[in-house]
C-alpha cells in the first residue's frame, strides 16, 4: 500500500509498504481521507520531542470498514463509515479507570509514538472507531478529530451560554473553539498576532477579535465584556507570554484551560490566581467528544468546510507538507483524499 513516510526530520516521501497486520480486536479500514495537523508539521521540522523516526504520519483519519470483529461493542459492521480515535490508552491506569483516557500514563498517539494512517489502509482497535453518517462528505470528515480537541478545551472550562471565552491563538483549534462557543450560545473573543487569521475568524462569525501586538489586550477584553473580563480563557498557542497573559484577562472566579503546549516553563503570578480565585486546568487532546463533534459537523452547527483551504491527493502530500513548513500563513487546513 501507499503511505506517507517521515524517515527523519525534513525527509518525507510517498512510499510503498506492506498492508497492516490485523490483530485481535482490530478492524481493517480503507482510509478515504486524512487531515494534515500542526503536529505533523512539527514532526517534519523535528521540533516535536515525542515523535520517533521513521514514522508513518497521520492521526486525523476517516475511512470505510473492510473487516471488523463480530460482536464488537459498538455494533460496527463491514461498510460502515468511521472516524478514528487516534489516542491509544492502556485501560488500566488511574486516569483510564475514571474515564479520562486522554491522560493515560502510557498514552500513544498515531503518527507520533506509533504508525499513523496517511496510507491506503489502517488496522485499528474496533472499540476506538466512531460511526459517521453514511452521507457525511469524506473531505470534511477528518475535521471531527481537531474539533474534539477544541471541544475538550471548552468542556474543561465549563463554558456556559451567555459567557465570554477569550481564545488565544487563531489557528485551526482556536477557530474551531470559537465556532463551537458560538454554536452553544457563548461569545468568543479571538486573540492572535496575525491580522489575516483574525480577519478569517470574522468570516466564520466571530464578532470580537484582538491583535495583541497592536492593541492593549486587557483594555480590549474589558471593553468587549463591559468590564466583566472573560469568564473562561482558553490558551491554544503554547506561547509563554500568551499563557502568562491569561491571568490578566480572566474574570474574578473565572476559569483558564491550557490547550497549547509550551516549549518551556511559564512563570505565573500565583498571587493573582489567589486574588481572583482562578481555576486553571490542563486540556490534553480529547476524551469522549467524538460523537458530539460528528453531530456538530453533520447538522452544520460548526461549518468546518470554511476552514478547508485545500484538498489534495496522497501523491501531492509530501510537497504540501514542505510548503506548510515554509509558508504556514497560506493555509488554515489541508485534507487528503485517497
Amino acid at each position: 500500500m501507499r503511505a506517507i513516510n517521515l524517515k527523519a526530520p525534513k525527509d518525507v516521501k510517498l512510499v510503498e509498504i506492506d498492508k497492516p497486520t490485523v490483530r485481535k480486536g482490530d478492524a481493517l479500514i480503507k482510509i478515504k481521507s486524512a487531515g494534515i495537523c500542526g503536529s505533523d508539521i512539527g514532526a517534519y521540522r523535528g521540533t516535536n520531542p515525542l515523535v520517533t523516526y521513521p514514522r508513518i504520519l497521520g492521526h486525523e483519519l476517516a475511512g470505510e470498514i473492510l473487516s471488523v470483529p463480530e460482536g464488537n461493542k459498538k455494533g460496527l459492521k463491514v461498510g460502515d463509515h468511521v472516524i478514528v480515535d487516534p489516542y491509544l490508552y492502556c485501560g488500566e491506569c488511574y486516569p483510564c479507570s475514571i474515564g479520562r483516557t486522554n491522560c493515560c500514563t502510557d498514552l500513544r498517539v498515531l503518527g507520533v509514538h506509533t504508525e499513523g494512517g496517511m496510507s491506503d489502509y489502517l488496522a485499528h482497535p474496533a472499540d476506538m472507531l466512531w460511526k459517521l453518517p453514511d452521507d457525511m462528505p469524506w473531505d470534511i470528515a477528518p475535521l471531527a478529530e481537531p474539533l474534539t480537541i477544541a471541544l475538550h478545551g471548552i468542556h474543561r472550562g465549563g463554558l456556559k451560554a451567555g459567557e465570554h471565552v477569550a481564545i488565544i491563538g487563531a489557528g485551526p483549534i482556536g477557530v474551531l473553539a470559537a465556532m463551537s462557543a458560538l454554536a452553544y450560545g457563548a461569545e468568543p473573543i479571538l486573540i492572535d498576532v496575525v491580522d489575516e487569521r483574525l480577519e478569517f475568524a470574522k468570516t466564520v462569525g466571530v464578532r470580537y477579535t484582538i491583535n495583541s501586538v497592536k492593541s492593549d489586550l486587557v483594555s480590549k477584553v474589558s471593553e468587549y465584556t463591559k468590564d466583566r473580563m472573560a469568564e473562561q480563557v482558553m490558551e491554544c498557542s503554547g506561547a509563554n507570554a500568551a499563557i502568562a497573559s491569561c491571568l490578566d484577562i480572566v474574570s474574578n472566579a473565572g476559569r483558564i484551560t491550557l490547550t497549547g503546549w509550551p516549549k518551556s516553563a511559564t512563570p505565573l503570578h500565583t498571587d493573582v490566581i489567589t486574588k481572583k480565585e482562578v481555576d486553571i486546568r490542563g486540556a490534553r487532546t480529547s476524551a469522549n467528544e467524538f460523537e458530539e463533534a460528528i453531530d456538530l459537523i453533520y447538522r452544520n452547527g460548526v461549518d468546518v468546510r470554511k476552514l478547508l483551504t485545500k484538498v489534495i491527493t496522497l501523491e501531492k502530500t509530501p510537497a504540501i507538507i514542505r510548503d506548510l513548513d515554509e509558508n504556514p500563513g497560506n493555509y488554515m487546513k489541508v485534507n487528503i483524499m485517497l
